[in-house]
């Protein structure tokens, strides 16, 4: 069976129409599953794992790459290139080493533009740990408590962002309690600059005698 023969009996079996199932899936109308249905699109990664979480599957059950192994065995994404640009500090701020030239592999369903690898703990409570790899999508603004890449002065640090309603103050703070806050106030956010948000990061597993 092919993925996309899955895809409808999958939406059939669970009584979804078109409709809902496009709508489940970010699409406007019921147009473009018809059509994948009809085996006249291709799906990238990222739409295979939506079709997936809407039907209450694994995209390896959906793709049908991983018949006969364990449900929870998946297939990795396909991977693109993005420039490693630096080091970004997970505790005081420290400059931005640039090593241009270097890049890591991203997944393609993960909408960065760069990456950036951490130093330090203050990022822990967020699952991000020291030497871990994480994606940047490069936009000048965040909304209050998501984690972005942020400059001070010359120097970068990654930290949760929070703006206050009259913008004459930001505070960066950590997920970790044993780090302060970093609070700037009037002219002194003109030395701050919010370089991207992170979307994602890649972490090894670290076992007990490393």
């Amino acid at each position: 069976m092919e993925l996309h023969e899955r895809i409808r009996t999958l939406r059939e079996g669970k009584g979804l129409s078109q409709e809902a199932l496009a709508h489940a899936v970010g699409y406007t109308d019921r147009s473009s599953v018809a059509k994948i249905e009809a085996g006249q699109v291709s799906l990238s990664a990222d739409k295979i794992a939506r079709f997936a979480q809407a039907l209450g599957v694994s995209p390896g059950y959906l793709t049908g790459w991983n018949q006969g192994a364990p449900e929870n065995v998946i297939p990795l994404p396909t991977h693109r290139k993005v420039p490693l640009i630096g080091t970004i500090a997970c505790g005081k701020p420290i400059l931005a080493v640039e090593n241009l030239g270097e890049s890591v592999d991203i997944p393609d369903f993960v909408h960065a533009d760069f990456a950036l690898r951490c130093r330090g703990d203050s990022m822990i409570n967020a699952r991000i740990f020291d030497g871990d790899v994480v994606y940047i999508r490069a936009q000048p603004e965040v909304e209050n408590g998501q984690i972005a890449a942020v400059r001070i002065g010359e120097e970068a640090t990654l930290k949760r962002v929070y703006y206050f309603p009259d913008h004459q103050r930001m505070t960066l703070r950590a997920c970790n309690p044993i780090y302060e806050d970093l609070d700037f106030r009037d002219g002194e956010l003109d030395q701050v600059e919010v370089l991207g948000l992170a979307v994602g990061f890649v972490s090894l597993v670290r076992h007990p005698q490393e």
